[in-house]
């Protein structure tokens, strides 16, 4: 972790996407900086030590958003954000990962499981609660730039219900995050149309920064849940030094119901 400053930066500070925030780290020295910056920011600071108990104050507490170290003893934080994921009220709750530079695949596969963003130590307790707070802002707005049709919406053999938030393809529904129906969403709104990561990021999530490899996984993962064959995608195209294209199925009609 880099050195830290002593006062927390007045563009970071306030509370503007004040929360609940539940650090789960088991370095005392590095929760304690973290805890410090998030409170002088106007956050309400949770820790805890180990997965076990991050997972009870997690049930205890319904934090707004957690904080999770990937190195933690005995439940790692992958294993913890899993078992986030299946608590009924930790299903969308955000998660900023505190990775390692070395922890490329552990990286993926926390946002292939739900991961909002990530953090590399050595990290900026300033960065970090940048991060903090743009995924709160984007978590507290509904589709914030998805624009979900009042109504169903078909294209090819797939319908989504924005309202619902519900998807389903040739009658079957579709298991999709709250990012990954975000997307398809959009998607739906400009078949043929090619947008970059960048754009996505925005205009999907209203992310104002954060890697764009986080994109990619939520592209891959749709795909895995809407193409026949994820290894040669008929519907999301990747148009290469660009970014992504959604094409409907060819003959297939598309309409509003």
């Amino acid at each position: 972790m880099n050195e830290p400053s002593a006062n927390v930066p007045s563009a970071i500070a306030g509370p503007s996407a004040a929360g609940r925030i539940l650090v789960i780290d088991d370095d005392p020295t590095v929760a304690e900086v973290v805890a410090g910056y998030l409170t002088r920011a106007g956050h309400r600071v949770d820790h805890a030590a180990d997965g076990p108990r991050g997972l009870a104050l997690a049930r205890a507490h319904q934090p707004d958003l957690v904080v999770l170290d990937l190195m933690l003893p005995g439940i790692d934080g992958l294993e913890v954000l899993r078992r986030l994921r299946g608590q009924a009220a930790g299903g969308e709750l955000p998660v900023v990962l505190l990775t390692a530079r070395s922890d490329e695949a552990d990286r993926v596969l926390g946002l292939e499981l739900g991961a909002d963003d990530y953090v590399t130590k050595p990290f900026s307790p300033r960065e970090l609660v940048l991060r903090v707070q743009s995924v709160l802002r984007r978590s507290r707005v509904a589709a914030p730039a998805t624009g979900a049709p009042a109504g169903p919406v078909r294209s090819g053999d797939i319908t989504l219900d924005g309202p619902a938030r519900r998807a389903h393809r040739s009658g079957r529904e579709l298991s999709l995050t709250a990012r990954e129906f975000d997307l398809l969403a959009f998607l739906l709104r400009f078949p043929g149309t090619v947008f970059s990561r960048q754009e996505l990021m925005a205009r999907v999530w209203g992310w104002d920064f954060g890697d764009l490899s986080t994109v990619t996984v939520h592209v891959r993962r749709l795909r895995e849940k809407i193409e026949d064959d994820p290894a040669a995608p008929r519907m999301i195209s990747t148009v290469w030094g660009v970014g992504y294209r959604y094409d409907p199925v060819p003959g297939a009609g598309e309409d509003r119901e």
